[in-house]
């Protein structure tokens, strides 16, 4: 991947040059999460459009980098990719979310990360040297991304605009009507549409809540915390190291170095398969329960893999063990935390304080990835076979917290999830008033 002229320049690119390789996404995600809040309920599918062409010119970047001699647009097309994943992993659980009725509400917001789970394998099977032939059809790996971009592109303008979008926030009631009738499939939406207007009258005159008003409003501490810290649990629970430690691993426990690979792609199917039973389950045990029982599960293999890893130079069998722990913690992180853990901002906020609430998820996820993926090389080296003690007290922690303070929003409406965390916020009556819908936030300015 590394340009002729970067090697006829400069010297091999040794452990300095791939950190900062390995994180240039993360930054362009964190930076651009925040467009969320711009563009998430002002120009709603249309936002998602926009987003694909930066996907298409990463791509052409990626397709001609090597024919340029050119490493630095690789980096540029990964900053791109950063900035649209950024865009995208925010606004399209969120319009999914709004789209979908409150009984597969969960389910359906769930398949973004069935989606992800299926671009990682396919990324991992792509990837094989007996497709891709060799070094120099890299191009070719990396600029597969146009294909979803194109087919974003031409598929996206089919689909309608979220009704809630359209009544509460456009006030456009008659084409949120043939949108509710086209996504369900039946004209009868009249129950609904109610809900819908009741949920309007209680945000009526109000404006979309900015990022600091989200921290200073006592009316959404509770929200705020959950998303932050289950939001960093999910990116400091240690799946992503678990991904990058798992060579060593399988190499350790016998497995030729020709086959690694092979072994790595069943880690992607994993989280795949986990993730198509918590889309299943989502709707049926609840939000709550699968998040504890990832974390739990979490906890308990990593420290089964710790173990591993420490006895692996005195029993034959540990390698053995240690490489299905790894199985098993991917399994646990699909089933939970790597779904759920998406939908909160959806559940958790009314309409006027999503997008922003969407900001705040985006740039903290992004950040936390940029994080682990700059510090992982320095736990490894400083921890050894103990590196993944931190990341199971984070899996200890969501599991505490969510056992604790997380409100189940399974089957509710999202008047229902307001007035349920309006009543944890303010458990005693005279702490707060009586709910009737968001603080108003008037839409003029001082």
């Amino acid at each position: 991947m590394v340009g002729p002229d970067w090697l006829a320049t400069a010297r091999p690119p040794g452990s300095a040059c791939v950190v900062p390789h390995g994180v240039s996404v993360p930054p362009g995600g964190t930076l651009w999460s925040a467009a969320c809040r711009a563009s998430g309920h002002q120009a709603g599918k249309k936002s998602l459009l926009v987003n694909n062409t930066l996907v298409v010119a990463a791509a052409v970047l990626f397709g001609f980098s090597r024919r340029a001699g050119s490493f630095e647009m690789i980096m540029l097309g990964r900053l791109l990719i950063g900035i649209s994943a950024g865009v995208g992993m925010n606004i399209q659980p969120m319009y999914l979310g709004e789209s979908a009725p409150k009984e597969l509400r969960g389910a359906v917001a769930m398949t973004s990360a069935i989606f992800t789970a299926l671009g990682i394998m396919i990324g991992q099977v792509v990837g094989l040297r007996e497709l891709l032939g060799g070094p120099q059809a890299w191009p070719l790996l990396l600029a597969s991304c146009l294909v979803p971009g194109v087919f974003q592109l031409t598929s996206l303008p089919l689909l309608p605009e979220s009704p809630r979008y359209l009544l509460i926030d456009r006030g456009d009631a008659e084409t949120c009507l043939v949108a509710l009738q086209r996504l369900r499939g039946t004209a009868d939406v009249a129950a609904e549409l109610a809900e819908l207007e009741e949920e309007r009258a209680a945000c009526q005159g109000l404006r979309a809540r900015r990022l600091w008003e989200l921290f200073q409003d006592g009316a959404l501490r509770r929200q705020v915390t959950s998303l932050v810290v289950l939001g960093s649990a999910m990116e400091l629970c240690g799946n992503d190291s678990m991904y990058a430690y798992s060579s060593s691993v399988f190499l350790e426990a016998g497995v030729p170095q020709e086959k690694v690979h092979y072994a790595i792609i069943g880690t992607g199917c994993c989280e795949l398969f986990t993730a198509f039973v918590g889309c299943v389950a989502i709707e049926r045990v609840g939000r709550r329960v699968l998040l504890i029982g990832g974390y739990c599960l979490m906890t308990f293999w990593g420290s089964v893999f710790t173990v591993a890893l420490c006895l692996q130079s005195s029993l034959s069998w540990m390698p053995y063990l240690a490489m299905s722990c790894i199985f098993a913690f991917i399994l646990s992180f699909g089933i939970g935390p790597a779904g759920v853990t998406g939908i909160l901002a959806m559940e958790l906020f009314d309409q006027t304080a999503r997008p922003a609430a969407y900001m705040v998820c985006g740039a903290l996820m992004w950040t936390m990835l940029f994080l682990v993926g700059l510090g992982f090389p320095f736990i490894l080296k400083g921890l050894s076979h103990f590196f993944y003690v931190p990341f199971l007290i984070v899996c200890v922690c969501g599991a505490l917290y969510t056992g604790f303070f997380l409100p189940e929003t399974k089957g509710k409406t999202f008047l229902e999830i307001s007035k349920e965390l309006h009543r944890l916020n303010f458990p005693r009556r005279n702490q707060g008033p009586a709910w009737r819908g968001p603080e108003i936030v008037r839409s003029t300015e001082l």
